[in-house]
């Protein structure tokens, strides 16, 4: 809101304050704060209040600005590909019903064998911000202690994600995937590139290349490398305990026809659906979210500090001695910053 009343300043500063109703639209469940902020209600778009915000791409606070961005033609085909993952997911039988089998797969790796994080792994430079989403839909609606009756749980719930594209992420994190803990991994591929190149005289295209790693990857995780096979390369000895791999390393392999708006809703829709069937076995409620509530609340204290020290002079109070002595540093150091026109 402080964002929307900065934008709000900047417009009626040039403008006038009768165009913030002509240039400014609301995605609100409340009419009247719309009408009170200076927006036209008729130029509000509604969604369901019980939408949580991590869920909420396919209402209008996702729909609006990617419509913008690319056309509605082309969000109509994404919803569409969200909706197909949900008759799927409602009607398909468990044993072949793809949210559920990777739900159950996620609960056996978290609660069951113990394994606390998984790598989203697309290998597409175009997917560079699906594992970042995903943490916020996953570990935002997982990350319980207690569950929906309020018990606290005997098992561990929700999976530390984290992911890079394809080749970026081989040369980040994948030794430790490899050769350190045990990492789950979602491979995630194309089978038709959005810009295909082939140089002239080269083995495979680009795009294959990328591919090659892609099916490469799983196979190295599964099945490692033995000792016996590395001495039969003649490897020497010192380098065999380095250069071995324990393999039986779970990971599994999704590929879309291509990255379309349809199948992208897909993939999306596959994983917000997955991340309900661990909260449904887990028995937690993946819909609220209170652990960000308490940093909100204690955020408020702190406004409230920066506002009596800068107006009033006031020394700090009221919070333990770290965050006292860095607040009294921060207004101090940044007492004399000069303010822009």
């Amino acid at each position: 809101m402080l964002n929307a009343r900065t934008l709000r300043e900047w417009i009626t500063a040039s403008l006038g304050p009768q165009a913030v109703a002509k240039h400014m639209v609301a995605i609100s469940t409340n009419l009247t704060l719309v009408e009170k902020f200076g927006i036209d209600p008729n130029n509000a778009f509604a969604f369901w209040d019980w939408v949580g915000g991590r869920y909420s791409v396919c209402s209008a606070v996702g729909v609006l600005p990617l419509s913008l961005q690319y056309g509605f033609s082309v969000v109509e085909k994404f919803l569409k590909g969200a909706s197909s993952i949900d008759q799927h997911f409602y009607s398909a039988p468990f044993a072949k019903n793809l949210p559920v089998l990777l739900g159950l797969l996620s609960v056996w790796n978290v609660s069951f064998l113990g394994f606390p994080a998984r790598a989203i792994l697309p290998y597409s430079q175009a997917l560079e911000k699906f594992a970042p989403h995903i943490q916020q839909v996953s570990m935002e609606s997982n990350g319980k202690g207690v569950s929906i009756n309020g018990v606290p749980l005997p098992y561990e719930t929700g999976e530390i994600d984290f992911g890079e594209p394809g080749t970026n992420g081989q040369h980040s994190f994948y030794q430790l995937i490899h050769q350190g803990r045990v990492i789950p991994c979602d491979f995630i591929g194309v089978v038709k590139s959005q810009l295909p190149v082939y140089l002239e005289g080269e083995m495979v295209s680009n795009h294959d290349e990328l591919m090659s790693n892609f099916f490469a990857q799983p196979d190295a995780l599964a099945y490692g490398k033995t000792a016996g096979q590395l001495l039969k390369e003649s490897v020497p000895r010192p380098l065999i305990p380095h250069k071995t791999f324990s393999g039986n390393r779970p990971s599994f392999n999704l590929l879309l026809p291509s990255l379309n708006a349809y199948n992208i809703g897909q993939l999306l829709a596959i994983y917000e659906h997955r991340i309900a069937v661990e909260g449904f076995v887990w028995g937690i409620n993946s819909f609220d979210q209170w652990g960000v509530e308490l940093g909100k609340s204690l955020a408020t204290q702190v406004r409230k500090q920066l506002h009596a020290s800068r107006k009033k002079g006031e020394p700090v109070e009221g919070f333990n001695f770290s965050t006292t002595t860095m607040l009294t540093r921060y207004l101090q150091e940044s007492a004399d910053v000069p303010k822009e026109d």
